[in-house]
């Protein structure tokens, strides 16, 4: 199959899957305790059953259900996200102003988790049983096993609190009116901390998998072949090993991608970043339905591009790999 006839296919499957999501997601949320219009009478210090009865009607929560799904499922395909009765503003414009700084912070996350990853794992693997590969271990287990937010805490406090050397929330420092690089340095500054934190847990997973891959293609019959005939350590391992070794990594990857930007939640509580993370934390204890079904969406849309590109990223990187519907 064609590159683009195999984008096309996944593309249609990704549409299908993404309007599923939105009905399920609509359900969900839907199926929640707790009504935003009396939400939002009680914090206008407005009780009267009338008065919440207006709020009902002005948002189309009093219309029945599968109309109110009918008419954000339009919305949906037609890129409208709906209304956010709490901010004033369209859902729409509220995500395009935090969705950059969760790309940045997740995109930075998955590279540095990625790359930190194989490059532990393959010294592991190459100093299977000795200090290295003990030391890799443990420490890749204990970063998988220890909480996001513990590791998140744990940060803020040791290099923020007490060497001062990072700060510890924001995007970038307040009044501080930075622009061109001064301000790309200021927000990597900032950014550091929660990137790392958030790549840590990942960067665990893919050193065991590349460590594990690497061994069990070390042992293959064409590596022993390739041995045999006298090809240099440094080349067997770059070009026969660590290149075959590097796929189960990819596809761990893309499926890990999605869980990236659900921890971006967590994450961006903690450090305070301006996020679409926590823009849904936010929504959430506000009732702010509309908002929350867009990030929802989004984020389902984030996951399904990141599929997507790890199947081309499978083309790049064994071109034996055809493309299947």
């Amino acid at each position: 199959m064609n590159l683009a006839r195999f984008l096309a296919s996944r593309l249609v499957k990704g549409v299908l899957v993404l309007m599923a999501i939105a009905i399920v997601n609509f359900a969900l949320i839907r199926a929640a305790p707790g009504d935003p219009a009396t939400v939002m009478a009680g914090e206008a210090g407005a009780a009267d059953e009338a008065f919440v009865q207006q709020l009902r009607e002005r948002f189309g929560l009093d219309r029945p259900i599968l109309e109110q799904l009918g008419i954000y499922l339009k919305g949906v395909a037609t890129l409208d996200l709906g209304f956010s009765y709490r901010q004033g503003r369209s859902v729409a414009s509220l995500i395009a102003d935090r969705l950059p700084a969760t790309l940045l912070l997740t995109g930075t996350a998955f590279v540095i988790s990625l790359a930190l990853g194989m490059l532990l794992g393959a010294l592991a693997a190459r100093r299977v049983g000795r200090p290295a590969d003990t030391a890799i271990t443990v420490v890749a287990l204990l970063f998988y096993a220890t909480p996001l937010f513990w590791i998140a805490l744990m940060s803020q406090i040791v290099f923020s609190l007490k060497l001062g050397l990072l700060p510890n929330v924001g995007y970038e420092t307040i009044g501080a009116n930075l622009s061109g690089g001064d301000r790309a340095l200021d927000i990597a500054h900032h950014l550091v901390l929660p990137a790392l934190t958030l790549g840590l847990f990942f960067t665990a997973l893919y050193a065991r998998m590349m460590r594990a891959s690497m061994l069990e293609i070390a042992g293959a019959d064409y590596v022993r072949t390739a041995r045999a005939k006298g090809v240099a350590p440094g080349s067997l391992t770059r070009r026969h090993i660590a290149r075959n070794a590097i796929l189960p990594v990819v596809t761990l990857a893309g499926l890990q991608a999605g869980q990236i930007v659900g921890g971006a939640v967590l994450t961006e509580t903690v450090f305070a970043w301006p996020g679409i993370g926590r823009l849904m934390f936010e929504s959430l204890a506000q009732r702010d339905y509309q908002v929350l079904l867009g990030v929802f969406f989004v984020s389902s849309a984030m996951v399904v591009l990141f599929n997507l590109a790890t199947d081309l990223t499978y083309r790049f990187v064994d071109p034996r790999i055809q493309m299947g519907a």
